[in-house]
């Protein structure tokens, strides 16, 4: 029984698209734990980049820093789920990128038995810092948000979602565009996966003068 809601749970994840909802779920994420600023980065990386959650916590520090811990403009993976390679642009995020490394420096100063700062992962587990995080993990940090703020839609695909939604909205509607990033094979695939359901379609043709 338990697995049938996690699944309708999973099914139901949407991205976030109202303005004051993302700032609450960004400062619930930064304050929510001790290591809350990894939290917010994950999820801050993860919109901008619009990668698969399991590749967003699979990237290295050296995918994104330079030695001295500048911010790379691109970083260079492979897709987990398909092979394809993918370029990542940075700097939309890069911001983030540098308070968090920042932080990350200074943690480990505070408690140099926890080797986050170290671990060669660019999102390590504060408990064992050579293992990064799991989604498992990440699934159960954003469920906790989603309680606190009363949110019922929020997962491990909620980034990734809000950031190919918002670069659709902001890009005016380049659809093309949003399936490259999802690295999608159809316009149909991409719609259903950042919302534009019925009811969205039914709510814009409401508002159209057919003469």
């Amino acid at each position: 029984m338990a697995k049938q809601s996690k699944k309708r749970q999973i099914h139901n994840v949407k991205p976030i698209r109202d303005s004051v909802v993302m700032e609450e779920v960004q400062d619930a994420l930064k304050n929510q734990t001790e290591d809350g600023m990894r939290n917010y980065t994950i999820f801050q990386t993860g919109k901008a980049t619009l990668l698969r959650v399991s590749d967003v916590l699979a990237l290295k520090k050296s995918d994104v820093y330079e030695e001295n811990g500048e911010i790379k403009r691109n970083a260079y993976t492979f897709d987990q789920k398909t092979g394809k390679p993918n370029t990542l642009f940075l700097m939309p995020v890069a911001k983030d990128l540098t308070d968090y490394y920042n932080y990350l420096k200074q943690y480990q100063k505070e408690h140099p038995r926890v080797k986050v700062f170290s671990s060669q992962w660019l999102f390590p587990s504060f408990r064992h810092p050579q293992k990064h995080i799991d989604g498992k993990r990440y699934w159960h940090i954003m469920d906790d948000v989603g309680k606190m703020l009363g949110i019922n839609y929020l997962g491990t695909h909620t980034m990734r979602k809000t950031g190919a939604y918002r670069v659709y909205q902001q890009s005016g509607h380049d659809i093309g565009l949003v399936m490259k990033l999802l690295n999608h094979s159809s316009e149909s695939m991409t719609l259903r996966y950042i919302g534009v359901d019925r009811e969205t379609i039914e709510s814009k043709l409401s508002k159209i003068d057919f003469g």
